[in-house]
């Protein structure tokens, strides 16, 4: 079997298709995969690239991750994931069925994590644009947030690790952000800001590993993954990169208030930090909250603009004003001299 890039696709659309109505299947591309919605059901196919930081191109590797995909996400979306789907491609055609259902595993062609298709506008990305998230939404969020990162396994990240962690993203984004084919307005001095800001505040950040405060966590914890039902689920854990999963939760919830501010509900962001800084009875200093979330603003703006480094990018003219917000972002969560916004304040 040959693995380009298209070929599982392709044997994945046929086989849906089959069980698809007129007009119900629609696929959606990531940089990584090919989502398939079909009436209730979402079905997820790793594409056979290699980055940096992953190698999907063999076939064992894909069945690994989806594996694990499965295993990560029954943390936080119990219920959601479904099982393992094998592609097979017999004489009569293409064919998609349980992973309990496969009579030879020599003949599966690849494999997709099967999901259930959860309401589009209760992810809270949708949500906000609404204006239909309450405040018994985001509490419900904390409850299930503090609850995980209560209970996460401890990560064996050491205080020098945690630090050096943040300076080596850093080191990545001033490589594609200063990237001559481009101009982004404001990213190297966002850059340097947060390389002094992490060297002023060393010892801050070391000592949340030395608290023992680092867990395996989501590693992508953004809106559009968030789901408000009752009570809400978070999908799409980062499967492939436990040192990307291991991370301190006000990384993360810094992320995700980031996300709700720049969706207009910077609200949102702040009920979720202070509830989470009274759940897990932690406060981090008001530096490492605006470092966290500075940080978390420039590895966006980084994998934004890695788009363009494809030799097809998809949607072009989308990645470099959206870095150039990300780059925004940043500069005002490292305004250090100025008065902590509102939102700070209360998760201090």
């Amino acid at each position: 079997m040959l693995d380009n890039l298209g070929s599982s696709h392709a044997l994945a659309l046929a086989a849906l298709s089959e069980r698809a109505g007129p007009g119900e299947l629609e696929v959606i591309e990531t940089h990584m995969s090919w989502v398939y919605l079909v009436g209730n059901d979402v079905f997820k196919l790793k594409k056979p690239v290699r980055h940096a930081f992953l190698d999907f191109t063999r076939l064992n590797a894909r069945e690994a991750f989806c594996r694990e995909e499965l295993r990560l996400n029954a943390r936080l979306a119990p219920g959601v994931h479904l099982g393992l789907m094998a592609l097979q491609h017999p004489d009569d055609g293409p064919a998609m069925d349980g992973e309990g259902q496969v009579a030879r595993r020599s003949e599966v062609v690849d494999w997709l994590v099967h999901m259930k298709r959860l309401p589009r506008q209760r992810m809270l990305d949708q949500a906000m644009t609404q204006s239909a998230v309450v405040s018994g939404d985001v509490d419900a969020l904390v409850r299930v947030l503090v609850h995980f990162y209560r209970t996460a396994e401890r990560a064996e990240v050491s205080p020098v690790q945690h630090v050096d962690r943040l300076h080596q993203e850093l080191a990545l984004g001033r490589d594609v952000l200063l990237n001559p084919r481009w101009t982004v307005p404001g990213a190297a001095q966002a850059l340097d800001q947060l390389q002094a800001g992490l060297t002023r505040h060393r010892l801050a950040l070391a000592r949340r590993a030395m608290a023992g405060r680092i867990v395996d966590g989501h590693g992508d914890l953004r809106p559009e993954h968030v789901c408000l039902l009752q009570p809400p689920v978070v999908i799409d854990c980062l499967e492939f990169s436990p040192a990307l999963r291991q991370v301190d939760p006000f990384d993360e919830l810094a992320f995700l208030a980031m996300e709700c501010r720049m969706a207009g509900a910077w609200w949102v962001g702040e009920r979720l930090i202070e509830g989470c800084a009274r759940g897990l009875y932690d406060r981090p200093p008001r530096a490492v909250l605006q470092l966290y979330t500075a940080h978390r603003a420039l590895v966006r703006a980084r994998l934004s603009l890695a788009h363009l480094l494809d030799r097809q990018p998809r949607t072009p003219e989308r990645w470099l004003p959206q870095a150039q917000r990300y780059v925004a972002q940043a500069l005002g969560a490292l305004s250090f001299g100025a008065a902590p916004s509102q939102a700070l304040r209360r998760a201090l």
